[in-house]
């Protein structure tokens, strides 16, 4: 027996610890409608998220208007992802800008089988280490399972042409590989790439797939692929140039949110004409006081050109608890059935 193979009581209390699996809200399954009606005429934050839906019923109903979702944090892993799935499988998002974590770490990688789990307690870190259990907050993940991940990462970095890729093309080859060998029916990245919606993580190595592609370069040192993220930024322009009107639903902040701001300002530099955002939502509890590019405002935003202040709302929130009731509010109203389809990623075909 090799020192490597776990010993008995260990894997017990290994799978001890990964029975409790976290089940995805279903944002289809009640209507919030209600709820968020109440909140409209309360105050504080239940007043901020009623009008937050209200700008984002905004953005569905306007004919004109395409759509980008950004991820940054963990909701993905905490309990959403089927939320974020439903909204795009029900033309409620035209575009996804995100951290390379909620892509694969947490999409990808529940749509090649693998489960976030429920943390039971409190646990000595340093026994998961051992046991190799990752732990985001009070969800766990089986590291086993995540270096799997990577390794699918590898392979199909493997499989590519050696040549510049923007993350989307990545992405999209992502997608393609879980519609033939996926697990699960409405993974995210799988049901951008049958509906044509571009998904973008400029900061893509920064997660779970870093360790792939690291690899892949390792074990390719002169005939490799690489990820291109000047053209992540030229791509996203192109897309806002594109669309003219557009509307902004930001879960958390970071490079996610900053990016997709930015391409007002990059589209002026090129000499192109691109209004700013012209709704905008974010939902954070990052703290305004530090300066910190996650915790600015959306009308500090505006300063710099990127976004109006006519249809802007900050939610002060934990995203989990409040993105489900604007999520199922917005698509109980039905206004996602009239929406055109806009299928973004077709301008690059």
């Amino acid at each position: 027996m090799s020192n490597s193979t776990p010993k008995k009581s260990t894997s017990n209390r290994k799978a001890e610890l990964l029975q409790n699996v976290v089940e995805h809200i279903d944002i289809t399954s009640f209507d919030a409608r209600p709820i968020i009606e109440s909140m409209g005429k309360m105050s504080f934050t239940s007043r901020d998220l009623a009008r937050a839906t209200e700008i984002y019923n905004m953005m569905l109903n306007d004919k004109d208007c395409a759509i980008f979702l950004t991820l940054a944090g963990s909701t993905s892993a905490g309990g959403c992802m089927d939320a974020y799935a439903a909204m795009l499988e029900n033309n409620m998002i035209d575009g996804i800008v995100a951290t390379g974590a909620s892509i694969v770490d947490m999409d990808f990688f529940e749509g090649l089988g693998f489960k976030h789990y429920q943390a039971a307690g409190q646990v000595d870190d340093r026994e998961l280490r051992d046991l190799y259990i990752d732990r985001i907050y009070d969800t766990y993940i089986d590291e086993e399972d995540l270096q799997a991940c990577d390794a699918t990462i590898l392979e199909i970095a493997n499989s590519l042409e050696p040549r510049a890729y923007s993350s989307r093309e990545f992405i999209k080859e992502m997608g393609k590989y879980l519609v033939k060998h996926g697990k699960k029916k409405n993974s995210l990245v799988k049901l951008a790439y049958e509906k044509n919606v571009p998904i973008f993580c400029p900061a893509f190595t920064d997660s779970s797939a870093g360790f792939g592609l690291v690899k892949h370069q390792v074990d390719n040192p002169k005939k490799h692929m690489v990820l291109d993220s000047i053209a992540d930024f030229r791509e996203l322009t192109d897309l806002k140039i594109h669309a003219g009107t557009s509307g902004l639903l930001m879960i958390g902040g970071g490079v996610p949110k900053n990016f997709v701001q930015d391409t007002v300002v990059c589209a002026e530099i090129l000499g192109k004409h691109a209004e700013m955002h012209k709704y905008a939502v974010q939902i954070t509890v990052a703290d305004v006081r530090d300066g910190a590019c996650s915790s600015s405002t959306l009308k500090e935003a505006c300063s710099w050109g990127k976004v109006d202040v006519a249809y802007e709302q900050m939610v002060f929130a934990e995203a989990g608890s409040v993105l489900p009731l604007l999520a199922s509010a917005a698509y109980h109203d039905g206004a996602h059935k009239k929406r055109k389809k806009w299928e973004l990623a077709k301008q690059f075909d």
